[in-house]
């Protein structure tokens, strides 16, 4: 057997969830753990090692990793590149932004910044997403809502997006959003827990800047304006993610019948049940499953009538 079947792994956070986690996983109730870090090697800003996953044998699955990078990720892959969370917005949460790579590998000592994507998975009639400013915001008209929390001017000024089940969106590094309530997403994202928050005194936090000061965490916003044409792009045709994701991840939509090639990935099976199998593999897979794939595992194949989001690093 080399597939890892995952258990919940939910760190605490700062916003509430509304129990959709537990209904689609099956798992206990816990409104204030809203996100299920899946496969992760990735820890909370500030609080690891709070957001590891654990496998079934006790391990780490980051000392996992390290010990056979070959085993579970392939030839030239030291590490996942990606990492992939359940969300449940109980709540809307704040508008913020992500840092992209050449911020972060400046200012944060990582070579990754947070450019993210979203596959919602269920969402309330009428859900939304803010996403990028309507029209150009100056540098001082950014620092003063921040400084006074104005967070009806900051939200006004923001484009605020419809969406529904099956949606997905890429939210590039520096891009101000928001995800609104009632919604069970699926994220994919590069591997790190960096958010300038530009809300943050109405969700009971002192402040949101990375420790940085605002006066430089700022200068990673995307302060321009996001026209209807601009956020079409941030959809994908054919495929489900627009090909700006493919520096950073990819992500596919699979059902029954559906061939597997090899490589690292992260499955999270979004709808009915089946299998899924290989040389090594034989297992039951249905909704609300999550499953972690080692390169070891080889090519595989799903059957039945089960819908799986396969999300893995770059293809090289």
């Amino acid at each position: 057997m080399t597939l890892q079947v995952l258990p919940a792994n939910q760190p605490e956070t700062f916003y509430r969830g509304a129990g959709r986690i537990a209904g689609f996983r099956n798992v206990p109730a816990m409104p204030d753990r809203p996100e299920d870090w899946v496969g992760s090697v990735t820890t909370r800003f500030g609080l690891g090692p709070s957001g590891l996953s654990t496998l079934s044998d006790g391990r780490l699955l980051a000392d996992a990793i390290a010990a056979d990078p070959h085993w579970w990720l392939g030839p030239q892959r030291t590490d996942p590149g990606v990492l992939v969370k359940l969300l449940d917005a109980g709540q809307r949460l704040p508008l913020h932004v992500h840092p992209d790579r050449r911020f972060a590998t400046t200012h944060l000592a990582s070579p990754y910044g947070k450019t993210e994507a979203w596959v919602i998975v269920s969402a309330r009639p009428d859900a939304y997403v803010h996403l990028g400013f309507a029209r150009d915001v100056s540098a001082d008209e950014l620092a003063g809502w921040v400084t006074g929390q104005q967070t009806g001017q900051m939200l006004a000024a923001t484009n605020r997006i419809p969406v529904s089940a099956g949606d997905a969106i890429l939210c590039p590094a520096g891009l101000p959003h928001a995800i609104g309530d009632g919604i069970l997403l699926v994220e994919v994202q590069e591997p790190t827990d960096f958010s300038v928050l530009l809300e943050y005194e109405e969700f009971g936090l002192a402040d949101g800047h990375l420790g940085l000061g605002y006066d430089l965490a700022l200068r990673c916003v995307d302060r321009s304006r996001w026209t209807p044409q601009r956020l079409d792009q941030l959809r994908g045709g054919r495929q489900l993610l627009p090909e700006a994701a493919d520096e950073f991840f990819t992500a596919h939509r699979l059902s029954g019948g559906d061939r597997l090639r090899q490589g690292f990935s992260v499955l999270v099976a979004v709808a009915g049940e089946g299998s899924i199998a290989g040389e090594w593999d034989d297992l039951p897979l249905r909704r609300g499953d999550t499953l972690l794939v080692p390169y070891a595992a080889g090519p595989l194949r799903l059957d039945g009538t089960v819908g799986v989001i396969r999300l893995a690093p770059p293809e090289r």
